[in-house]
């Protein structure tokens, strides 16, 4: 018999050999992100937080250009005045972050369904992947992301909630009264502290 240990160690795996030709269509990251998703799920909360986080972190750090979300969520000149020593330390915690906010929001499964649609849009230079998450009881929530191709193919840089709420903008909005010129220190605990939160079952 299978066990449990065993079961994560292959999703783990899984998690990370999953992967995209460079270059592949707009849509493909998003439909592995969406696989990662479904094997989260699954897991459930009998599975511990971080697993799951072990799970989700490979195909995360594949899809989302996260150096370029943290970038513009901080804005060009606050970013060029942080610390490089700063700047690594806070890539690290946004990164488990963003990947602890997909594990505690995507904590369980009944039947979900992720439905991208046929069709993509376009913003500029990037493309707009367009998605419905889709309950058992046939509720539905609209999630678009914004794909930017650079070297190595298409890859995350904003999720557009209902179609038009854009995180980054949000994000930005959180950030800016944690970062106290040059310092992101307060930014940094902020986040460690919302990653803790998170993993020990608080809000999303």
């Amino acid at each position: 018999m299978i066990t449990r240990r065993a079961l994560i160690s292959s999703m783990i795996a899984t998690a990370c050999i999953m992967s995209f030709p460079a270059n592949a269509e707009p849509a493909d990251p998003v439909s592995a992100l969406n696989e990662a998703l479904i094997q989260i799920m699954r897991a459930g909360r009998a599975t511990p937080f971080a697993a799951r986080m072990a799970i989700l972190t490979p195909i995360s750090t594949k899809v989302f250009d996260l150096p370029l979300i943290l970038r513009n969520s901080i804005g060009p000149a606050r970013w060029a005045a942080i610390s490089e020593p700063q700047k690594a330390e806070l890539m690290d915690v946004f990164t488990q972050f963003t990947v602890a906010s997909y594990v505690a929001n995507f904590d369980s499964f009944s039947g979900e369904k992720f439905i991208i649609a046929p069709d993509t849009r376009s913003v500029g230079q990037d493309t707009v992947v367009q998605t419905r998450i889709v309950g058992s009881g046939g509720d539905t929530t609209k999630l678009d992301y914004v794909m930017h191709e650079a070297e190595g193919g298409w890859r995350v840089v904003d999720i557009l909630l209902d179609g038009t709420i854009s995180r980054v903008a949000v994000t930005r909005s959180d950030f800016r009264g944690l970062l106290a010129q040059s310092d992101a220190g307060p930014l940094i605990a902020s986040l460690r502290g919302k990653v803790v939160s998170l993993a020990a079952g608080g809000a999303p």
